[in-house]
């Protein structure tokens, strides 16, 4: 893969990235309009799309980042008011429980994925505990991260690594594609998805059949968890197009509802037949927007066959504190 440029100062203006972006679309504009760009940072899904198409390789979704990182850096008394609830539960994580932490190696189930599927977070829990392996929870940081708090992400990220380097764990496992890419390799130890450490230990089913995926925004590039669930898969896999985010992304939909409806829209009118995902928050946003088939491929290879949650999510979340 190229390396990418990560400014916008190169931007030829060839429109790819407004043809595949609907933010861009309803604006007009592309990753190298910078000044409209960064009146409207907080509307951007972040999903990466303009990242995975640009021709000269411009990482888009850094762009815009930036330019949210620079208006936090002035405006954040504004922002917290405006995303009081991120804020307020995500800043210093109110649900944090590590007491479970097992040296060597951890499950980091992360946020959403015990919040939407509480019996196969437990299933999980379950089948890496007879390997010595505990569970804990946290959030990554993702969420303030992408609202533009630098102080916080670098926080967040540091008070993660000091938990590891406490209970001299070497290896963390992920459930979330979100927190995988957060955090990348600035945990300073091993990270694993949960599909491959359940393969090497030899753990869940095989699905009979074929698999069509919606690839969560920080895979949508390198689909590096569909390698890693492949050998659960006995059939084709195929992916859904032309949806560049669940509606979830970046906040944006906070303020672009209608933006944020049209992905779930657009996702119902397109796909009839069943669809899998690997990403909770994505499998519970279709779920709450009426696109019954989709299930999270965990649930089959586990056999939980569980819906996800929508209704008591956050309940289950705050559960979480006291397992």
């Amino acid at each position: 893969m190229a390396e990418k440029i990560n400014t916008a100062k190169d931007c030829v203006h060839c429109g790819v990235c407004k043809k595949n972006c609907d933010f861009l679309t309803k604006y007009d504009i592309v990753i190298g309009d910078t000044g409209r760009l960064k009146e409207l940072a907080y509307h951007c899904f972040l999903c990466g799309k303009c990242t995975e198409v640009c021709p000269i390789h411009i990482d888009g979704r850094a762009e815009v980042l930036n330019l949210r990182r620079e208006y936090a850096a002035e405006h954040m008394s504004e922002l917290e008011d405006k995303y009081k609830g991120a804020f307020g539960e995500k800043r210093n994580y109110k649900f944090r429980n590590w007491r479970h932490a097992t040296e060597g190696l951890v499950f980091f189930p992360g946020c959403n994925f015990p919040s939407l599927f509480p019996k196969t977070n437990d299933t999980v829990s379950k089948i890496f505990a007879k390997y010595g392996i505990g569970t804990v929870y946290d959030c990554c940081g993702k969420p303030v991260a992408e609202l533009g708090s630098v102080a916080d992400e670098d926080r967040i990220i540091e008070e993660i690594k000091s938990k590891l380097q406490e209970n001299n764990i070497e290896e963390i496992i992920l459930a979330c594609p979100n927190c995988r890419g957060h955090f990348g390799d600035r945990l300073g130890v091993k990270v694993t998805s949960v599909f491959a450490k359940l393969h090497e230990l030899g753990e869940g089913q095989v699905y009979e059949g074929d698999v069509k995926f919606f690839i969560p925004c920080p895979d949508k590039e390198l689909k590096q968890w569909v390698d890693e669930i492949r050998p659960f898969i006995n059939g084709n896999i195929s992916y859904v197009e032309g949806i560049q985010c669940c509606g979830l992304g970046g906040h944006a939909g906070h303020i672009e509802p209608e933006l944020s409806q049209g992905f779930a829209d657009k996702f119902k009118a397109n796909e009839q037949g069943q669809v899998f995902a690997y990403c909770a928050s994505c499998t519970g946003r279709l779920k709450r927007n009426g696109f019954d088939s989709i299930d999270h491929i965990l649930t089959k290879i586990l056999g939980t066959d569980e819906k996800p949650d929508t209704a008591t999510s956050y309940v289950h979340r705050m559960m979480t504190k006291y397992k």
